[in-house]
């Protein structure tokens, strides 16, 4: 043990009393009783344990020592006279012999209380994350990410996966999301890029040979912060597969995953294989959202030749779905609030109204809804108390605000969702393509790698114009918990020649998939297995299992929202000589 340490600060318990022990760790606090009785918590990485000083020396010794000052305290195990059956060392006590400062706080004030600190200002704590993560609190999310990520291992290692890691410095490629860049000293005006995925490496590992990768694979984005993404980086289970269909990618998970959850989440009930698997355009449709929680048992119903013609004008012409809830005792005041945080949310306003008691439509949109009231009741299949949240727009936004009202609903409304479980789905059958909102052209929906559902046939009748390309779906899926998207995955588009024309459809040839994609597509021309996979986010993963609303309570030393990293001072600036020995010159406007 270093320090001569003989016990952490969790060892101790009754039967070490009249034992003479040392122990080292932080000075937590001292609270003195009078000028010759004090007791001391000292706590390191394992827990806490009291020390009490029982002369005017060692209190006098003690009380010159600052609070987070790290310590050596020898001393006899006693009985405590008041025990504290809330600690695992409440029992015992140290009746010190010798104290010795390790290591000394320099300050009086702490920026904020240790064992506070998940209530102090998010800035002061990214700052001096070093001192939050004392707190045992936020330490225990870190130690979950350890055994979650040592567990993942074990499993896929089990599963036959052989870990392999791959390049961090490479080629810049599209991969939906901004490159971090790396100048090249030693290649003036070129530049490696930070790896978004290690798709491409992964891809070339089956071409080689190689049946069953995995790794906890660093990812590098350049994107905006939200409550489930890190902003810069953020690591994944990256997968995949050699001569492997969509079903064995979900059986690797559905066996690996479900055990994880039960033994480490805050919830101990999973869903078990097989996940329920819902087509994309269904999700939309259902759950007004391709990440539906189906902890919720709120679903959206399809109301616009019902609706759309009764009068109300943002209902004519557009896409109405309802929402409907039953046992709904809210008041006006609830509404107004849910379908103001609704509007935030979903850019669009909902509309509403209830079936009272007595049977009646009254609140909302009501008036408008009087004349077919047995019609709307009957199809609607309400019953008194009964709520209906509205939602009408393009067909887009009418099921994305359908989405947030369900989650809104489900949230708040009692009965309607069971929080204490995790609940998988598969989403699949993604769009292969889409019409890029900003080029107005036809682009790729997601991962241009994917292989379309209908192979070579379907793309083909694409371009002859015997089939529309928005219609073609592709054999890509999402693994979804709880609401949150947990990862992407796809079964691999292996063909030079299907790859070729999926890329054809949208304006770009063999030459811009070769220049593009060089090493991947050359290695598929010395023939390729089919393959596929798929990279569930630790990170999230995590977040889920601790039940943390925000990322960056399970990473160690995460970034804020503007990609800062407060404590390191990064990004920072350089100085001129390293600028200059990579030939890079600012320009400002």
């Amino acid at each position: 043990m270093f320090q001569s340490r003989t016990h952490t600060c969790n060892d101790l318990r009754i039967e070490d009393v009249g034992k003479t022990v040392t122990l080292v760790g932080w000075m937590e606090n001292i609270r003195e009783v009078s000028g010759n009785l004090a007791f001391v918590v000292m706590r390191d990485f394992y827990g806490t344990t009291q020390a009490v000083a029982e002369t005017e020396a060692q209190v006098k010794a003690f009380r010159e020592i600052t609070r987070e000052s790290t310590i050596s305290v020898t001393g006899v195990v006693r009985e405590r006279a008041s025990k504290n059956p809330k600690l695992p060392t409440g029992e015992i006590e140290i009746v010190p012999s010798g104290v010795e400062v390790l290591g000394r706080c320099l300050y009086n004030e702490l920026p904020f209380p240790i064992n506070r600190s998940r209530e102090a200002d998010e800035a002061a704590r990214l700052k001096y994350r070093y001192l939050d993560l004392r707190n045992p609190q936020v330490k225990e999310n870190i130690i979950l990410r350890c055994n979650v990520v040592a567990a993942l291992r074990r499993a896929m290692t089990e599963h036959g996966f052989l870990e392999i890691t791959t390049p961090i410095l490479t080629a810049s490629s599209p991969e939906g999301a901004r490159d971090y860049l790396v100048p090249a000293r030693n290649h003036r005006g070129k530049f490696y890029a930070l790896p978004q995925a290690p798709q491409q490496f992964k891809q070339l590992l089956m071409a080689a040979g190689f049946d069953r990768y995995f790794q906890i694979a660093p990812c590098f984005r350049d994107e905006d912060a939200r409550a489930d993404r890190s902003p810069g980086e953020f690591y994944q289970l990256d997968m995949e597969m050699a001569f492997a269909t969509q079903d064995d990618v979900f059986a690797i998970l559905e066996d690996v995953l479900p055990p994880v959850f039960a033994r480490y989440g805050k919830y101990s009930t999973a869903s078990a294989a097989p996940f329920r698997r819902i087509p994309y355009a269904e999700a939309l449709e259902t759950y007004g959202t391709d990440k539906p929680d189906l902890r919720i048992d709120l679903t959206a119903q399809e109301a616009t030749g019902l609706l759309e013609d009764c009068g109300f004008e943002p209902f004519a012409g557009n896409t109405v779905k309802a929402v409907v809830v039953s046992g709904f005792k809210e008041t006006r005041k609830f509404i107004d609030k849910l379908c103001a945080d609704v509007e935030v949310q979903a850019g669009n306003r909902p509309y509403w109204f209830r079936l009272d008691e007595n049977g009646e439509l009254v609140g909302g949109v009501s008036k408008f809804l009087q004349e077919r009231k047995n019609e709307i009741v009957k199809a609607m299949d309400l019953a008194p108390g009964c709520f209906v949240g509205l939602a009408a727009g393009k067909k887009s936004a009418a099921q994305k605000t359908a989405g947030v009202l369900i989650k809104q609903l489900g949230m708040s409304i009692p009965g309607h969702m069971d929080k204490q479980r995790y609940d998988f789905c598969w989403i699949v059958d993604f769009p292969m393509y889409e019409i890029g909102e900003e080029s107005g052209k036809l682009e790729f929906c997601h991962n241009p790698f994917s292989m379309p559902n209908g192979g070579l046939d379907i793309l083909l009748k694409a371009e002859r114009g015997e089939a529309d390309p928005l219609s073609i779906s592709a054999y890509q899926y999402d693994l979804v918990c709880n609401g949150v998207e947990l990862s992407s995955g796809a079964v691999r588009n292996h063909d030079p020649e299907i790859m070729v024309k999926a890329f054809e459809l949208v304006g770009l040839g063999e030459a811009d998939v070769k220049a593009r994609f060089p090493a991947m597509y050359s290695a598929f021309c010395y023939g390729a297995p089919p393959h596929a996979g798929i990279a569930p986010g630790v990170d999230r993963m995590v977040m889920l299992l601790a039940g943390e609303d925000s990322i960056r309570e399970i990473i160690p030393f995460p970034m804020n929202k503007s990609a800062q990293d407060l404590m390191m001072g990064a990004p920072s600036q350089v100085s001129q000589q390293q600028m200059d020995e990579l030939g890079i010159r600012f320009v400002t406007e």
